[in-house]
């Protein structure tokens, strides 16, 4: 009997980690909030993301950085980006120290096998690479963007290669070789697609649709770049189900920063690399059939920073030792339980040297946007005025005086960390 009970002790970790979801996680770049038909595009044709979006959980107020490089660090770590030393897209400004704990490193501590196929974008040489920071199964390019996306050279686990076709293709495939090859095990894929970034390049079936409708050339690029990222997330999906694994899948969409570029962005204001809805606020949609069974819109305020804790409970996986968390777990939101859910301040910032970093900024409460784009502070009433039109500090000279405060507090707790040597 005493044997008996060992051998079923010895199988428990075995069941538990079987019954783990898989997580995969798909990133666009420079896809704005308007960049789908769902958030009202009245020219783009984005099927699969529509209907994910629509029979999931969909947030309608997710935030990221003004930038793509401190986005992907603070999706990977649960830190504001400024934490991690990454302030920028170039120059060695974009290297996430070594000694910070990644998503992938947590999962991959529980028995999950990692890999990222596209842009890593958060170091570009040993020990800064995607490699050294938890992932199993490496490809893609590392710098933040690619002069070429037909027919590029890439690498694969630190060797370069040259597969034929259009890059976002060439990631899907290669993103769903991994789940094929990895399918009988938990996997964490990160899809980390390089586009619409610039260059402005798609295949002709694509692009001609929209120049049809008399759009700008880059324009028409850009929504063709969108929409085949629409046909590969579709692909994907269908592939999950062909292999009977979107059930205990955890499927997690969103974009990087605002658009590049003056378009349709469901009227908001600012663009990527400002501080204003615009440059920040992105479509993010979650599905995990096994457990949120009925689609769901949240209302409440989220961010990047929200999705390393929300995935370590989705995924039953302990906190590793890291350095505090910025984040929270999203779970309540996800599971409808909103009564309780804090009015918490989100900061922006990515810079932390130069003049620009001491005369910009911005805190998103549910409510209110404060902004300083250089000229000074100003305080939007985001519900009544979501395309921030109005200055409303002189009328609210109390609660622009307390997320004034609140800012500063932030980035004097987050400065000195911000400035720390990286190796």
């Amino acid at each position: 009997m005493k044997r008996l009970l060992c051998h079923l002790l010895l199988l428990v970790p075995l069941v538990v980690s079987a019954a783990r979801p898989n997580v995969l996680v798909i990133l666009a770049d420079d896809q704005g909030y308007g960049d789908l038909g769902l958030h009202g595009n009245p020219y783009i044709k984005t099927p699969n993301l529509d209907r994910f979006a629509t029979n999931n959980i969909q947030f309608e107020h997710f935030y990221v950085s003004p930038v793509c490089a401190p986005t992907r660090a603070s999706f990977l770590t649960g830190r504001y980006s400024l934490r991690t030393g990454v302030e920028g897209v170039a120059r060695g400004e974009e290297r996430m120290r070594t000694e910070e704990v990644t998503i992938a490193e947590a999962l991959h501590g529980a028995g999950y096998r990692t890999g990222i196929f596209g842009k890593w974008h958060n170091g570009g040489y040993f020990p800064d690479i995607a490699e050294a920071q938890g992932f199993d199964d490496v490809f893609g390019f590392n710098c933040g963007h690619w002069n070429n996306y037909f027919n590029s050279t890439l690498t694969h686990n630190g060797q370069p290669v040259t597969p034929k076709g259009y890059t976002a293709d060439v990631f899907t495939d290669a993103a769903l070789d991994f789940i094929k090859a990895n399918r009988k095990q938990p996997f964490f894929c990160y899809l980390a697609f390089n586009t619409p970034h610039s260059p402005f390049q798609v295949a002709d079936k694509y692009f001609d649709h929209y120049k049809g409708l008399g759009l700008p050339d880059w324009v028409a690029c850009v929504y063709g770049m969108c929409e085949n990222i629409d046909a590969n997330v579709g692909r994907v999906l269908a592939k999950l189900d062909e292999w009977k694994l979107r059930t205990n899948t955890i499927v997690i969409y969103f974009s990087d920063n605002g658009p590049a570029g003056a378009r349709y962005n469901a009227g908001m204001r600012g663009l990527k690399g400002t501080f204003h809805e615009g440059g920040t606020r992105e479509p993010f949609f979650l599905s995990w059939p096994a457990r949120f069974k009925a689609p769901r819109k949240v209302s409440q305020i989220a961010a990047h920073i929200d999705l390393f804790p929300t995935l370590l409970e989705l995924c039953d996986v302990a906190k590793p030792k890291t350095r505090p968390l910025d984040g929270v777990s999203l779970v309540p939101l996800l599971e409808g339980r909103t009564n309780d859910w804090p009015d918490r301040p989100l900061f922006c910032q990515h810079l932390f040297s130069g003049p620009r970093s001491k005369k910009s900024g911005a805190v998103r409460t549910q409510q209110y946007r404060l902004v300083n784009d250089g000229p000074g502070w100003k305080l939007f009433d985001m519900v009544h005025d979501p395309g921030e039109t109005t200055d409303v500090t002189a009328q609210q000279p109390e609660t622009a005086q307390k997320l004034i405060a609140a800012y500063k507090n932030w980035w004097a707790d987050v400065l000195p960390e911000a400035q720390k040597p990286k190796d």
